[in-house]
């Protein structure tokens, strides 16, 4: 609580200042009117009395002269020593006023109001706001400067600042013994962080610091963070900053937050600095656009000039991440820039077995959990979506008001990763909710019955969020790293098993097979264009594959009368999966009433219990 309140007190003194001037900007501009309309209107200070003090004065001769206007009267008075003193008084309906004026002798005149002309009067007004609003505006900004130590990026005297932020050591307590399942991008950056604590055991050699290394991989994937482990492990300045703050809305301001960082980085050295997602800054140029002009464009050619001048031993090091290592320009790319690639990949086995155990360290936990198992069951997954497991999993046993993780907990999670949670209130109709488990039989029939397939691991019909009305999960007992033509066309017929078991026991075609012809129709496509598996076309890449690392994007690159082609022989290798798929579920027909109807009851069955009743009919 001490803490919190002097923090408060902290950030309230902090905020005094800008407080105070926020307070004298208003009154000035309410008080400028007040001050400069009567200056503008010629009015003069003097002293009001009412109508019949006037009249009074009158009476008694102290009336020396009067100015009768429109909607007041203006008169002077003479004491017995001559001093003159003004005063004015609301002019009244008096029509005998200049007869009494007359008979005192007084001297009076009758003035009507000359205004001023109104348009200048505006200009006046404007201009003395204008005035006062610019001072403001410049005192605000200098201080705004000194809060960001002239190089926050905020007001007119700080365009051209470098965003970047600096960490003399890492905060947050990262290092290398966080980040698991890279052992390859470790082993790579451990070596450049040894070189800015030992550079003489390289430099005996004749070695020089690499001047840079870029991290490539998919989202998720620990890129960031391998980049927080760096600056953890170095114990050096760090700077980093985002591709995209490089781009601003005026032109020139990108190069010159370039040049500003770079020179920020020449006076720390040695220094580490990160730019992540420097592909916003890096893509390929080309005559398209506004070619030189363009204000990306300057900026790149900005940062290819800076790391030109440094020296391999000035001890600052670039590192930068992109999932889109495709698009960005050859020249950022050569050696001397950026002299070391270092792959991110989704992490294999051994690497998600390892990442789970690093998130489940802090979180109390069943001592025993099965971590391979999990790791198993989460193929494809990047660090990411495993710390998300382990986190659901986390909230899962608190949600069932429990005091440790369990291994149900995080099988649980798994699902709820991949395919949503679960949609207990939904309302199926009977005889759907029954076409939906003979479609799910289908597909785990299916894939029990085909030799090398994985093993099914469980079948629901529970709805789930993301959309889908039920799922059969199968999970590998090694992880394969090479796919046959046959691995992948036993996978063709598993994802047809589902439609099979529809057409063979409904007579039915319906939309819960979409997603399956959808994956069904990519692999056979792969098979004949990318991986040569094809009898008519053999040995030939017909289609091409960009962005990897964010789902890839394909693009044939043949005659139209080749792509007729491909598609007909895509539509042969799905026909024929189908074909099989139906055979063997017509060669199982009881299995897969007894395991429908076992499903039906139970909603969700385990492998164990789906091999069980399957065994029981080979018998």
């Amino acid at each position: 609580m001490a803490d919190n309140k002097k923090k408060d007190d902290k950030n309230f003194k902090k905020k005094l200042p800008m407080l105070i001037y926020y307070v004298i900007a208003i009154i000035l501009i309410f008080a400028v009117p007040l001050v400069f309309n009567p200056m503008l209107q010629g009015k003069e200070e003097i002293t009001e009395v009412d109508y019949s003090k006037f009249l009074e004065y009158v009476d008694e001769g102290k009336v020396k002269s009067a100015t009768i206007w429109d909607q007041k009267v203006e008169f002077e008075t003479e004491d017995s020593k001559g001093n003159v003193k003004k005063y004015e008084t609301a002019r009244a309906a008096d029509w005998t006023l200049t007869d009494k004026l007359h008979d005192k002798n007084v001297d009076f005149k009758q003035e009507y109001t000359k205004p001023m002309n109104p348009f200048l009067s505006i200009i006046l007004q404007m201009l003395s706001t204008f005035l006062i609003l610019a001072a403001f505006w410049y005192l605000l900004s200098k201080v705004l400067s000194k809060k960001m130590g002239d190089g926050g990026g905020v007001g007119p005297m700080s365009f051209g600042k470098s965003n970047a932020k600096i960490y003399v050591e890492s905060t947050d307590g990262i290092t290398f013994k966080n980040v698991a399942g890279q052992d390859e991008a470790k082993e790579q950056l451990t070596e450049i962080v040894d070189f800015l604590h030992n550079p003489k055991k390289y430099t005996q050699i004749g070695a020089k610091l690499p001047k840079g290394a870029l991290l490539v991989g998919p989202p998720g994937t620990g890129k960031t963070l391998l980049a927080k482990a760096v600056a953890g492990e170095a114990k050096v300045p760090f700077f980093s900053i985002s591709g995209s703050e490089f781009v601003e809305m005026f032109v020139g301001l990108g190069a010159a937050k370039v040049r500003d960082l770079f020179k920020q980085a020449h006076e720390k050295a040695p220094c580490i600095v990160f730019i992540d997602e420097i592909d916003t800054i890096g893509k390929k140029r080309d005559g398209a656009g506004f070619s030189g002009n363009d204000e990306r464009e300057q900026t790149l050619n900005q940062l290819l000039s800076e790391m030109d001048g440094f020296e391999g031993n000035d001890g600052v090091v670039i590192l930068a991440a992109t999932n889109r290592p495709d698009s960005l320009d050859p020249a950022l790319l050569r050696p001397g820039r950026f002299d070391r690639r270092v792959p991110v990949e989704l992490p294999d086995l051994a690497g998600r077995e390892a990442i789970l155990k690093v998130h489940a360290e802090k979180i109390k936990k069943d001592p025993n959990i099965d971590y391979n198992a999990v790791a198993r069951s989460t193929a494809g997954a990047s660090g990411a979506d495993l710390a998300n497991m382990v986190n659901e999993a986390a909230l899962r046993a608190v949600r069932e008001n429990r005091d440790i993780m369990t291994q149900r907990d995080i099988e649980e999670s798994v699902e709820v990763v991949l395919a949503g949670y679960e949609k207990k209130n939904a309302v199926i109709l009977p005889q759907e909710k029954e076409i939906i488990a003979y479609h799910e039989v289908g597909h785990a029939i299916v894939a029990a019955k085909q030799t090398d397939s994985a093993p099914v691991h469980k079948i629901t019909i529970v709805p789930r969020t993301s959309g889908a009305l039920g799922y059969t999960m199968q999970v590998d007992k090694e992880e394969k790293f090479l796919m046959s033509r046959e691995d992948l066309f036993n996978k063709i017929v598993t994802l047809t098993g589902g439609r099979s078991a529809e057409e063979l026991f409904f007579s039915l075609r319906t939309t819960g097979a979409s997603n399956d012809i959808e994956q069904a129709t990519k692999i056979a496509r792969a098979m004949i264009t990318r991986y040569g598996m094809s009898e008519e076309f053999g040995f030939v890449a017909m289609e091409t594959l960009t962005n990897q690392y964010l789902g890839g994007d394909t693009s044939l690159s043949v005659s139209p009368e080749t792509a007729k082609r491909i598609d007909i022989e895509v539509q042969k290798v799905i026909e024929q999966a189908h074909e099989k798929a139906i055979n063997i579920i017509k060669e199982n027909v009881d299995a897969v009433h007894e395991i429908a109807n076992y499903l039906l009851q139970k909603e969700t069955i385990t492998g164990e219990e789906f091999m069980e009743i399957l065994k029981k009919h080979e018998e």
